[in-house]
């Protein structure tokens, strides 16, 4: 019959949806942090610079003001790259270009507090996925040790 909703499509549904959301509520790692000491907070120009110079850097961890700066540095230069050029040819290389380091910026934003780079991929199971990934990014950091707070 067209137009159905059968059993197998709902398992399809929500069956990854289930999955993920029992991983994105999971409770990250107790303890010291394992991916290293907690990072310094950073201007805009600082953020553009650690953005650049850790190109493919997977390891340490980001601030988030390091995160979010380099976040508002690529949209904005997405941006002008489409008010300058609507055909979206330079738009593109600038999205190849910046590609591996935003998943590297991301990941080490996740390590920040204490989750593999690799939950970043829960923003695939739209929308709740990119919910919980969105409000990961916006946590503050997890302790460096078992004693300190985690703000």
């Amino acid at each position: 019959m067209a137009g159905s909703f059968s059993l197998f499509h709902w398992l399809i549904i929500l069956v990854p949806l289930s999955v993920g959301l029992i991983l994105a509520f999971k409770k990250p790692a107790a303890g010291p942090n394992r991916f290293g000491d907690l990072p310094q907070a950073m201007g805009f120009g600082q953020a553009i610079s650690s953005f650049f110079r850790k190109y493919v850097d997977f390891t340490g961890r980001a601030s988030r003001s390091e995160f979010w700066f380099s976040t508002l540095f690529v949209v904005l230069v997405s941006f002008a790259l489409y008010l300058i050029e609507p055909t979206r040819a330079l738009g593109g290389i600038w999205s190849l270009a910046v590609l591996l380091p935003s998943i590297a910026m991301a990941t080490r934003r996740l390590h920040d507090i204490n989750r593999s780079g690799w939950f970043q991929l829960f923003a695939l199971l739209v929308p709740i996925g990119t919910i919980v990934v969105l409000a990961w990014y916006c946590r503050a950091p997890a302790a460096t040790d078992s004693r300190a707070s985690a703000f």
